[in-house]
């Protein structure tokens, strides 16, 4: 992940732009962000047409109330800060297809939007982001402190898992303190085992060595920037590695998850890979970033029309 130059966050008219406001100044300020735009999408703007003709600045009042809601949320929560530029922005329509036009019209390096947990929402807009972003996602709870210092990032020690890592030490390295990335790799015990000879304890140990090993060659290839990584490994015993990974999440106190997805190109970009589906579904306790490479899906376009 490059640094975080320009930024996109999603705002409504609920208590969860408080929170992303308090997040994006976070974010703003430990990445030297130079652009950020606060964007609300109206789902339905349908004025019947005679109410129109009656009261022809109706549309353009309703717009500019809604800028200035958002201009008194960022002017209240946003540390003032020099050199970043922002613009408020209001759009009528489904809100993943004008966010996702927006950033590639922009060429954003990160979109920022809220998971909802007491305020009323679906989250359907998170998992639509995640699948088709040209860029990466940061999915922020209800409530969220704006702190990164120590991170969990899952990993299977594939070309995604080397992308979450290294979006990891950016993220790290840009707040300019000490932190620690946790890397948890979870594994399972093939059912087969037995025609080995082996007994479950000792394929048990044979699958954690060959992780241990593959995880070796993994971070070989990484430059860490000497920020000290802990390694986690978990058998999976229910076939749910998520629960595996949101317990560890907790017993480890981190300040966030960082995943990769699968999607590399517009044909993929559907196949983010079930786990990070199902962690984006669940898990309504600690921000998240979606780590994707920028501009790596390409034909995004045609996909946002799909939406």
């Amino acid at each position: 992940m490059e640094h975080i130059k320009k930024l996109i966050v999603c705002l409504d008219q609920s208590p969860m732009t408080e929170t992303l406001v308090k997040f994006a100044s976070y974010i703003a300020f430990t990445h030297q962000t130079k652009k950020i735009y606060f964007i609300n999408v109206i789902r339905n703007l349908n004025v019947p047409k005679e109410i129109l003709e009656e009261f022809p600045n109706l549309l353009e009042s309703m717009i500019a109330e809604r800028k200035n809601q958002m201009e008194k949320a960022v002017k209240k929560h946003f540390v003032p800060q020099a050199d970043v530029s922002i613009s408020f922005l209001v759009k009528e329509g489904q809100l993943a297809k004008k966010v996702l036009k927006l950033a590639h019209e922009k060429s954003a390096d990160m979109i920022m939007i809220g998971r909802k947990v007491s305020i009323p929402g679906t989250g359907v807009a998170s998992q639509r982001l995640a699948r088709r972003a040209s860029c990466s996602l940061m999915i922020v709870p209800e409530g969220a402190k704006p702190k990164i210092k120590k991170l969990l990032v899952p990993s299977d020690f594939s070309d995604y898992s080397r992308e979450a890592m290294n979006a990891a030490v950016t993220l790290l390295t840009a707040t300019g303190k000490k932190g620690e990335i946790i890397c948890q790799n979870v594994f399972t015990v093939p059912s087969g085992y037995h025609f080995t000879g082996k007994s479950y304890e000792e394929f048990t140990q044979i699958m954690q060595s060959h992780a241990e090993n593959n995880f070796k060659k993994f971070i070989k290839k990484i430059d860490t920037k000497n920020i000290a990584i802990k390694t986690i490994y978990t058998k999976d015993d229910d076939d749910d590695p998520v629960e595996d990974i949101l317990k560890s999440a907790k017993e480890n106190e981190v300040d966030a998850v960082v995943i990769g997805v699968k999607g590399r190109t517009a044909a993929t970009a559907l196949f983010i890979g079930s786990m990070a589906e199902r962690l984006i579904q669940l898990n309504d306790t600690y921000p998240m970033l979606v780590s994707r490479p920028k501009g790596k899906n390409a034909g995004i376009l045609e996909y946002i029309l799909e939406i």
